[in-house]
C-alpha cells in the first residue's frame, strides 16, 4: 500500500514583510512578525521546505517545523520563537 499523497509545498514570494507559500492547494503568508526565525534566512534556506504531512511543514536547512494551522491562525498560537539560530523553536 503506497504512502499518503502529499501535495508539494513551494515558497512563491519573499518580501521584507514575510514569505508566501503554496501548500495543499492553498496560498499562505508567514509574517516575519509572527514567524521571526525566518527573517534572516537566505532564499535558499526558505525555499528548501518539505511537507512532512498534510498539516506539517519542515525547513531542513533551518531545522524548523511548523503546523499549517499555526500559519492559518497565528493568534491561536501566541508563543513566538526567539529567533535564536542555535535553538530555533517550532510551532
Amino acid at each position: 500500500m503506497p504512502g499518503i499523497s502529499i501535495s508539494p509545498v513551494e515558497v512563491t514570494h519573499v518580501s521584507k514583510h514575510g514569505l508566501w507559500l503554496l501548500a495543499v492547494d492553498e496560498e499562505l503568508f508567514l509574517s516575519f512578525c509572527d514567524f521571526p526565525w525566518f527573517k534572516n534566512a537566505t532564499i535558499e534556506q526558505l525555499s528548501n521546505v518539505e511537507a512532512l504531512s498534510e498539516n506539517h511543514l519542515y525547513w531542513p536547512k533551518l531545522d524548523i517545523d511548523v503546523a499549517l494551522e499555526s500559519i492559518r491562525n497565528p493568534s491561536a498560537f501566541p508563543l513566538i520563537a526567539s529567533g535564536n539560530k542555535k535553538n530555533p523553536s517550532s510551532i
